[in-house]
């Protein structure tokens, strides 16, 4: 039998266990991506000192801030300085005095200083306790004394009566309930652990599903729609954490400053966020356009190929001589 009497072989079909496959492993990289950016910043971006020390740092001149920080040590000072009340002027009369110092030392570079030091001091302290196995029934506290000792010295040097006399007293303002910190110690073992293995294990499936796809071109396009519409769904995490942490403080006044802290906080998370977005539709579109042109340019090559080189004409025989 000649070549020509041959039928031609019918094409394979992909397989469908491949595709189906591709898909359960290109649905569960896409569903772990957010919670392992998640995981990753909260564990590698609020557990280093440093890092958070630096990110408040610029909060120190924020008017809400600057603002929420002065009405607390007002209130403070007037709270220590509360028996003083039946010796010296009124309490009325004090208060304004008390508060305009407040807010004049949130202006100075000794503020500044007391800020990053107290942000540095609890931020090591939470992180020792949540760190610490050991340590059981003993709640994180701050001591305040070194804030209202400056405030005080403010306040003399401003010859409000009776300043000299406002008590700087150490004790303990609690930060994190004794209660709350078993609890909190188990989340944060879970969130260390997770920061590791969930960027890992979608990294690992994403590039499994890729090499089972029997179409990898459709499986990359897919890979990269789920990575844009997880960026998407942290960007809208982050919002409503933002509305629900706003929602349930108890002071409206302070509420703009809790939002500027927020803000700060989460700005790189919202950062990877959009680079998670950006990047997956550009994966995307980048595996759309090769697959509109691949087959266009390799029809191309064929054709070219098919046609071959042309012959030169053969050489006429020339005639002998007589």
């Amino acid at each position: 039998m000649s070549r020509r009497d041959r039928a031609p072989a019918p094409a394979t079909a992909p397989p469908r266990s491949r595709n189906v496959l591709s898909a359960v492993l290109l649905t569960a990289a896409c569903l772990l991506l957010p919670f392992g950016a998640l995981a990753s910043w909260a564990a590698h971006g609020l557990t280093d000192t440093g890092r958070y020390v630096r990110t408040m740092a610029p909060l120190s001149a924020h008017p809400d801030v600057r603002r929420a920080v002065a009405d607390a040590v007002g209130d403070g000072v007037m709270r220590e300085a509360g028996h003083l009340t039946g010796s010296g002027p009124p309490r009325e009369a004090v208060g304004p005095f008390v508060h305009d110092a407040a807010r004049s030392f949130t202006r100075t570079e000794a503020y500044r200083a007391a800020w990053d030091a107290s942000n540095r001091a609890v931020h090591d302290a939470v992180l020792r306790a949540l760190r610490d196995d050991g340590a059981h029934g003993a709640p994180v506290t701050v001591d305040p004394a070194p804030v209202i000792a400056r405030v005080k010295q403010q306040l003399a040097d401003d010859h409000v009566p009776f300043a000299h006399r406002i008590p700087v007293t150490h004790t303990r303002i609690p930060v994190l309930p004794a209660e709350d910190l078993d609890r909190l110690r188990k989340g944060y073992h879970v969130l260390d652990t997770a920061a590791f293995w969930l960027p890992l294990a979608t990294a690992v499936l994403a590039v499994c599903a890729i090499a089972v796809a029997a179409c990898r071109r459709r499986a990359v396009t897919a890979l990269g729609l789920g990575t844009a519409l997880g960026g998407a769904l942290l960007v809208l995490a982050v919002a409503i954490g933002r509305r629900l942490t706003l929602a349930d403080l108890p002071d409206a006044l302070h509420r703009p400053a809790a939002g500027a802290v927020y803000d700060a906080l989460t700005a790189t998370l919202r950062t990877v966020s959009w680079l998670l977005c950006a990047l997956g539709l550009a994966v995307a579109a980048g595996a759309w356009i090769t697959g509109r042109w691949s087959p266009r340019l390799a029809a191309r090559r064929a054709a070219r190929g098919s046609a071959g080189p042309v012959a030169d004409p053969a050489p006429e025989p020339t005639r002998a001589r007589a």
